[in-house]
């Protein structure tokens, strides 16, 4: 095999591991801020004094969002592209998560709630078109593999949160803020190092 072609060839096996490693990132941060809340629900009723309703509000907000959102999420993948509109996704995402405990209102909450969603809702819709953009030729297997990074996002805060996360932390507020650090570093990850 010439040596050009041995190049080529080890220069595109990077650029494929590398994008099924951003999917994979970004699968993880799709539920990571959402399923956070269900372990701190207790606290987070008992502090903010919740009513049942209140709780199933809190609870049901992504879902609802994650329908509404999605048209509003192609446009922005539309206008930004693809690694621009996931940056923008897992920014809300992050940022919403992590200043859902600021204020200890439950307005605050479903606010901060709400806008978490939203950026879950533009990633949500932005992943089959980033699979389809850096993997062209691995359609499959690239969709397989972000949806195993989002199984594991959804099984680390409901299995971590209460064990480990509030021992270290000290409080659910804190535990939304640790949640949504992973998500702002996948963020300028894929910032950085997704294909243009």
């Amino acid at each position: 095999m010439p040596a050009a072609s041995f190049a080529a060839q080890t220069v595109s096996r990077s650029r494929v591991l590398m994008a099924l490693l951003l999917l994979w990132l970004a699968g993880n941060a799709l539920r990571l801020t959402i399923l956070a809340v269900p372990p701190v629900i207790p606290l987070i009723h008992d502090e903010l004094m919740m009513s049942a309703t209140q709780v199933g509000i809190l609870t049901g907000l992504p879902s609802m969002l994650l329908a509404a959102a999605a048209v509003p999420g192609s446009l922005i993948v539309a206008k930004l592209g693809v690694r621009w509109a996931l940056v923008v996704g897992l920014l809300a995402t992050a940022i919403g998560g992590a200043l859902r405990g600021l204020f200890p209102s439950i307005g605050w909450l479903y606010a901060m709630t709400i806008a978490s969603a939203a950026g879950v809702a533009v990633m949500q819709v932005t992943m089959p078109s980033a699979v389809r953009a850096w993997v062209p030729d691995r359609i499959a297997f690239a969709t397989a593999v972000y949806t195993n990074g989002l199984l594991i996002g959804e099984t680390l805060p409901v299995a971590l949160t209460i064990p480990f996360v509030l021992p270290l932390v000290g409080s659910w507020q804190w535990g939304f803020v640790f949640w949504s650090v992973p998500v702002v570093v996948i963020a300028l990850v894929i910032g950085v190092l997704a294909p243009p």
